[in-house]
């Protein structure tokens, strides 16, 4: 018997770094939605949607197949590095894309998750122009009827058009820089990094399908290769990147 329809929304603040590689840090606004309508799911991560197109069948195996939605902020406009701000501005990206995947369910108990997944997102505006490819495999399971947990994991594979757009340093980067960095090119694209996620979230009216929530999510992810080694990462910021988010949530 599939599971009954719900709707979640909360609302919170994240702290992010300015740019993918760097170690300075800003607060911004954070939202996220979780719904599930006659079986079809509809999720956000970050400020990506996800539409899970096929309806759950309550089964012990679903699969998952959808359409994605979403912007990559990441134009170095925020950036309190005094060299890294004086760098030509990177456009918002718009990605379209799609997941795939499949989820197994009561593995350990009965209302628990394994999810396996390849999402693919290609930029459809003026920025990378590229397509990017996220493997990630996440567990998730409610430990009482308050509180949730979710952990997982995933990397990063893009092509060398997105390396050369957020990593490479131009002539007219150094030029900007007045010198402070040396040219850059990024010889192919790959992987970009690794993460690992993990989401708490505790009923503090009612439970977990209905009333009022708090969260916290924290994720660590780790440049590799060429990525790392970009001036701008290695000279500038850090291969090492945090993000956290805590906010509150009501579900009905």
């Amino acid at each position: 018997m599939a599971k009954r329809d719900t709707f979640t929304i909360g609302v919170g603040a994240a702290r992010v770094p300015d740019y993918e590689g760097s170690d300075d840090y800003r607060i911004i606004p954070a939202g996220a939605i979780r719904a599930r309508i006659n079986g079809i799911s509809i999720t956000t991560n970050g400020p990506y949607l996800y539409i899970d197109v096929i309806p759950q069948s309550g089964s012990k195996v679903d699969f998952d197949v959808g359409p994605i939605a979403g912007i990559r902020f990441d134009s170095r406009r925020h950036s309190d590095d005094p060299v890294v701000s004086k760098m030509v501005k990177r456009n918002t990206a718009f990605e379209l894309g799609g997941f795939a995947g499949v989820s197994l369910h009561g593995l350990v108990d009965p209302y628990d998750t394994l999810s396996i997944h390849l999402d693919v997102l290609h930029d459809v505006g003026n920025a990378h122009k590229s397509t990017v490819f996220d493997p990630n495999v996440s567990f998730s399971t409610p430990v009482s009827r308050k509180t949730y947990l979710s952990l997982s994991a995933g990397a990063e594979f893009v092509g060398h058009k997105f390396a050369n757009y957020y990593f490479g340093v131009t002539p007219a980067d150094v030029i900007a820089t007045g010198g402070a960095l040396s040219l850059y090119n990024p010889n192919d694209g790959g992987m970009t990094s690794w993460k690992t996620t993990f989401l708490v979230n505790h009923s503090i009216t009612g439970d977990l399908l209905h009333g009022i929530s708090l969260f916290g999510m924290a994720q660590y992810s780790h440049l590799v290769g060429e990525f790392k080694r970009s001036p701008i990462v290695a000279e500038r910021g850090s291969a090492s990147q945090w993000i956290g988010a805590i906010g509150a949530a009501y579900t009905w």
